[in-house]
């Protein structure tokens, strides 16, 4: 999930910079870049996650035409911000990969 959303981030705004968007559209698509190339890597994901859910949230009030694929792109960024890097991860490297285990049940 955090390949496909990095990868669909990078490719939907590199394109938005070269089109030569308003100075407002430009800043939201570089930010949305640099989370995509986080959500790669893996490192801050969670922080990356909520950028792109808070950014893509507001691409909804601010340009109405593209609401779909802004509210899908905003939805996995919410859930990788909810779920975490995963195993295969920088994060997972420097910090540790967290697993809860849910208790046994008492019968």
């Amino acid at each position: 999930m955090r390949l496909v959303l990095g990868i669909a981030l990078i490719a939907r705004n590199v394109t938005t910079l070269w089109d030569g968007s308003p100075t407002l559209l430009t800043v939201l698509s570089v930010l949305l870049v640099g989370a995509g190339l986080l959500l790669l890597a893996g490192l801050w994901t969670p922080i990356a996650g909520t950028l792109v859910a808070a950014i893509e949230m507001w691409k909804i009030f601010l340009l109405p035409e593209g609401l779909w694929v802004y509210v899908l792109l905003g939805t996995l960024g919410a859930a990788l911000a909810m779920l975490g890097p995963g195993a295969w991860s920088v994060d997972a490297r420097l910090f540790g990969w967290k697993r809860i285990d849910p208790p046994d049940r008492k019968s």
